[in-house]
């Protein structure tokens, strides 16, 4: 297996909003906000290569929306899908696969194009998109607290080109790359356990979107079972330290990776490092 760091860009939320009840005076001095009270997200993603499978696993908030809805959440940097991919030799065509942990518009909406004609189509032309039937039948009736986040324009196309994958249960997608579901943020959001060289790297997601939520009462206003995420975090975080695993943090701005270690308050972030350290 070689897996490969892709960038899909950046873009902002409300602080808040990210770290639910903990209050501003404790989140900001570990992620400080702007005046807005709005703090920087990335869009890290994963390329994973696995026999003759070249992997995408998210592919972050795309560029289709309008510039209403993109004044909402800041897209910046000059960072891209297309650009990251060609620096490691790539182009869209050679991606098989493309993963979804889950189908919140931040991590699927880089899946779906306009196309020269302005039909929606597959931004990957030759890849299969993986999704869990819990997730999806759950985007595709949207509550009214997560309607914001599921979006026709990203789900609708998949299924109507024909390149929509569901999958049930945690499985062994592709050799080396087995999910697990986690219900706490989202119904079905499905994690990856990459197998890599005898190391277990976890791609976190909305698990835990910053390294900050290995605390466990930091918890996203976004998740809507947030009990079910404190025992989900609780048992994940337990068997991350006894098992040694590599987290990789999806939307955390400053730490890329790391690993936990055991202490008096209980699991937190030990070493941190760069992906590229351990590859």
């Amino acid at each position: 297996m070689k897996i490969h760091k892709i960038h899909g860009g950046k873009f902002k939320l409300d602080g808040g909003a990210m770290f639910g009840v903990v209050p501003k005076t404790m989140w900001n001095k570990q992620y400080p906000s702007d005046e807005n009270n709005l703090i920087p997200l990335t869009m890290r993603l994963v390329l994973v290569e696995t026999g003759d499978r070249k992997i995408l696993i998210n592919s972050g908030i795309g560029n289709k929306q309008s510039e209403k809805f993109f004044s909402r959440f800041e897209p910046h940097g000059e960072e891209s899908i297309d650009k990251s991919l060609a620096e490691h030799g790539f182009s869209r065509d050679d991606i098989t696969d493309v993963f979804h942990t889950h189908l919140h518009f931040d991590h699927c909406g880089g899946s779906i194009i306009y196309d020269e004609q302005g039909n929606l189509v597959p931004t990957f032309p030759n890849a299969t998109y993986w999704v869990t039937e819990n997730q999806w039948q759950w985007a595709k009736k949207p509550n009214e607290r997560e309607a914001g986040s599921f979006l026709k324009e990203n789900l609708q196309p998949m299924e109507d080109n024909g390149v929509l994958q569901l999958t049930e249960g945690n499985t062994e997608l592709f050799p080396g790359f087995i999910i697990r579901e986690y219900h706490g943020h989202t119904i079905g959001q499905a994690i990856p356990f990459l197998d890599y060289n005898g190391k277990t790297v976890v791609f976190t997601s909305d698990l835990l979107a910053f390294s900050q939520h290995i605390r466990l009462p930091w918890i996203m206003s976004f998740d809507i079972q947030p009990l079910v995420s404190l025992k989900e975090k609780k048992e994940f975080l337990k068997e991350a330290v006894e098992n040694d695993y590599i987290l990789y943090f999806e939307h955390d701005n400053f730490v890329e990776a790391g690993k936990l270690k055991n202490t008096e308050k209980g699991i937190r972030l030990g070493e941190s490092f760069s992906l590229e350290d351990i590859l």
